[in-house]
C-alpha cells in the first residue's frame, strides 16, 4: 500500500510541475516578418555580386541588429555593400553600419531606403529559463545549397528557416555573455534571432560548438544582457515584454473555468437568495396572518358595538315616540330628542354594516405578504433605484493573467462610451450576436485589431493579428470596400456588423495577442488614451 501511495504522490508531482511553453507557429511566423537576410555585395565590377551573407532582425522599423562578424569585410572594404533583403515583398535595399561591437559580436544597421519598414521584433525582458523550448530563425547557407539556390537567388524574398531546441544554459564566452541552446543553426543564420515560444528574442545567434562529428551539437546566442544595453547606448529603446508566454489556448481554458466558476458562484448566490427569500416570506406569512386576523376582529368588535348602539338608540327613539301622548305640552321637545335617537340609530347601523362588510378578509394576506416583502409596485422607486446605463468617459486597465502580449503596448485604455454603441461620440461598433465589436487595419502597421466592448462587465479586449504582407494586403483591399456609418444613423450598429463579417472571416483561428481590460467609470477628464490614438490612425489612413 505505502508503495502504490509512493506511486501516486510522484504521479501528482509530475503533474504539478511547471511545463515548459510549447512555441506557437503563429508566434514565430509573425516574428520571421522582422527577419532578413543581410547580404555584402560586391560593387568592384559592372555587376553586382553577393560574397557572403547572414541574418538580421528589426529593432526598430529601419533599424537591424546582426553579428558584427556578418558585416566585418564591409568595414575594411570600400567596394562592398550592405544589403538587405526582407523576408517578403521586392523591396531589397541597402543599409549602413550605425555601430559594431566586435567585443560582443554585435551590429546596429539602418536601413538607408525610406521606403522600406519592417516589424520590429519584441525582446523578452523576463530572461531565460533553462530547458524552455526555442527557435532559431535565419538563413543558414546550407539549406540554400540544398535546395540548388544559385548565389544571385539570395536577392529574392524568401522565408527565413526555423529550427527548434532547447535553452541549455548562460555561460560567457569569447569574453562576453552567451546562452547555449540545441535550435540548430549553420553558416548564414549568424545575427538571426533566437525566439522563445511567444516569438520573443532571447538573444541572437552568433556561433556553434565544434562537434566533430560524434558528441551532442549547441549553439550560442549573444544574450540580452549584452544586446540590450548595445541597442540603448546608440538610441534605440526596444520593445521588451517580461510577461510569462501562455497560450491562446490556455486563456481560452482559463476563461471557460473562470466562467464555469463564476456560474457555479451565482448559482450559490440564487439558492442561498431563494432561502433567504423563503425564510423571509414564512416570516411575512405569519406576520400577515396574525395582522389580518387581529384586525378582522377589530373590525367585528366594532361592527357588534356600532349594532348595539343602533338598537340602544332605536329602542329610545320608540320609547320617546311612545311616551309623547302622555306628556302633550312637551311633545315638540319630545319629538325633538325622538328624531335625534333615530338618527344616532341609523348612523350606528350603517356604520356597523359598512365596518362589517369592509373588514380584511383572508384573501388579504397574500398582498400583505407581498407589502411586507418589498414586493409593492413603485414606478418612482423603481426609477430611483434603476442601475444607470454604463455610459459616459470610462478608464480600462490591463489585466495581465488573461492577456496574452508578446509586444503591444499595454497603457491603461481610456474612450467614451454610449449605449448605442458609439465611442469618442465618432467612431461606431457593430453589433452582432449581442457582442460590440470594430475591425482596426491601420496602413502603418502590419496587424490587425478586432475590438470588443461588453457594457455589462464592462470589460474592453482586443484581439490582435500579426500579418504577412500578403494577408495585409487582402485585409486592407476587404476594408476599403466598405465606409463604416456614423454614430446615430438608423440601424447602424447592425449594419456595421454585417460589413465587417468578410473582413472577420480572413483573419487565421486564433489571435497573435489578447490584452483583456477592466473598465471603470472616469470621474473627471477629458477623452483620449490608446484608443483614441487607434481609432485616428484608421480614420487617418482612410482606411
Amino acid at each position: 500500500m505505502t508503495r502504490y501511495l509512493h506511486i501516486l504522490l510522484g504521479l501528482t508531482t509530475l503533474l504539478l510541475m511547471p511545463v515548459a511553453a510549447k512555441a506557437d507557429p503563429a508566434d514565430i511566423d509573425a516574428a520571421a516578418r522582422g527577419v532578413v537576410r543581410v547580404v555584402l555585395i560586391d560593387q568592384s565590377s559592372e555587376e553586382a555580386s553577393p560574397v557572403t551573407h547572414g541574418s538580421g532582425f528589426a529593432v526598430a522599423p529601419r533599424m537591424i541588429v546582426t553579428n558584427a562578424h556578418v558585416i566585418r569585410e564591409a568595414l575594411v572594404d570600400d567596394t562592398l555593400k550592405i544589403g538587405i533583403v526582407p523576408s517578403e515583398g521586392d523591396s531589397a535595399t541597402f543599409a549602413r553600419a550605425v555601430a559594431v561591437s566586435p567585443r560582443n559580436d554585435l551590429a546596429l544597421l539602418e536601413i538607408t531606403d525610406g521606403s522600406l519598414r519592417l516589424p520590429p521584433l519584441t525582446l523578452a525582458g523576463g530572461g531565460s529559463a533553462n530547458m524552455g523550448e526555442v527557435s532559431a530563425v535565419g538563413y543558414p547557407m546550407n539549406v540554400d545549397l540544398a535546395q540548388g539556390l544559385e548565389i544571385q537567388d539570395i536577392f529574392r524574398a524568401q522565408p527565413p528557416v526555423k529550427s527548434r531546441g532547447f535553452l541549455s544554459g548562460e555561460r560567457p564566452s569569447r569574453q562576453f555573455d552567451t546562452i547555449l541552446h540545441t535550435a540548430p543553426i549553420a553558416r548564414g543564420n549568424s545575427g538571426g534571432p533566437l525566439l522563445d515560444g511567444c516569438g520573443r528574442v532571447l538573444g541572437v545567434n552568433s556561433f556553434g560548438a565544434d562537434s566533430g562529428g560524434s558528441d551532442a551539437e549547441f549553439f550560442f546566442a549573444v544574450s540580452l544582457r549584452e544586446l540590450l544595453p548595445f541597442l540603448r547606448e546608440n538610441g534605440i529603446e526596444p520593445s521588451v515584454n517580461s510577461l510569462p508566454c501562455t497560450s491562446i489556448d490556455d486563456l481560452n481554458a482559463a476563461e471557460r473555468a473562470r466562467f464555469e466558476q463564476q456560474r457555479a458562484e451565482a448559482e450559490a448566490r440564487m439558492e442561498a437568495r431563494a432561502d433567504q427569500v423563503r425564510e423571509k416570506r414564512d416570516a411575512a406569512q405569519m406576520q400577515a396572518q396574525i395582522e389580518i386576523l387581529d384586525a378582522r376582529d377589530n373590525a367585528m368588535a366594532l361592527a357588534m358595538v356600532l349594532l348595539l348602539v343602533a338598537i340602544g338608540a332605536g329602542y329610545a327613539a320608540a320609547q320617546l315616540r311612545a311616551g309623547m301622548a302622555d306628556k302633550p305640552q312637551n311633545q315638540p321637545q319630545i319629538q325633538q330628542r325622538a328624531l335625534f335617537a333615530a338618527a344616532i340609530a341609523g348612523s350606528a347601523l350603517i356604520g356597523a354594516v359598512f365596518v362589517w362588510i369592509t373588514r380584511p378578509s383572508y384573501a388579504d394576506i397574500e398582498e400583505r405578504v407581498a407589502v411586507l416583502m418589498g414586493k409593492a409596485e413603485d414606478p418612482d422607486a423603481v426609477a430611483a433605484g434603476a442601475e444607470p446605463a454604463a455610459d459616459g468617459t470610462l478608464i480600462c486597465t490591463l489585466v495581465p493573467e488573461r492577456s496574452r502580449i508578446t509586444g503591444a503596448r499595454t497603457d491603461d485604455v481610456e474612450f467614451d462610451w454610449q449605449a448605442g454603441g458609439c465611442v469618442n461620440e465618432r467612431t461606431q461598433y457593430g453589433l452582432v450576436g449581442g457582442e460590440w465589436t470594430r475591425v482596426l487595419v491601420p496602413s502603418s502597421e502590419a496587424a490587425v485589431s478586432v475590438s470588443t466592448y461588453d457594457p455589462e462587465t464592462r470589460t474592453y479586449r482586443t484581439d490582435r493579428y500579426l500579418l504577412g504582407q500578403a494577408s495585409m494586403k487582402a485585409a486592407r483591399e476587404a476594408r476599403a470596400q466598405y465606409s463604416p456609418p456614423a454614430c446615430g444613423v438608423t440601424d447602424a450598429a447592425r449594419v456595421l456588423g454585417e460589413q465587417q463579417a468578410a473582413l472577420l472571416a480572413m483573419l487565421p483561428d486564433r489571435p497573435n495577442e489578447r490584452l483583456v481590460y477592466s473598465c471603470e467609470t472616469k470621474k473627471t477628464g477629458g477623452i483620449g488614451g490608446a484608443l483614441g490614438v487607434a481609432f485616428d490612425e484608421e480614420f487617418g489612413t482612410g482606411q
